[in-house]
């Protein structure tokens, strides 16, 4: 997979965890729910990571603690 498919899919997946939409996500963040939304919708493929530790911020969450899933693992990246 892509990393911006890696991305989507941690990000989905620590959202529907905390069961936080896009607008929620938005109002905890400051991050534009549009912003949000190309993530995971994979418009958006070079995501900063400032945009990243914000995000993070409003999952509570560290910014080690998103990129710690196997969807990050070298061997299931392609790009």
């Amino acid at each position: 997979m892509t990393i911006a498919e890696a991305l989507s899919r941690r990000l989905t997946e620590l959202m529907d965890e905390r069961k936080l939409s896009a607008y929620r996500l938005s109002m905890l963040t400051g991050v534009n729910q549009t912003t949000i939304g190309d993530i995971k919708h994979r418009r958006n493929t070079a995501v900063n990571l400032r945009i990243l530790f914000e995000l993070c911020q409003g999952l509570e969450i560290e910014l080690a603690d998103f990129f710690d899933s196997p969807l990050f693992l070298t061997e299931n990246i392609i790009d």
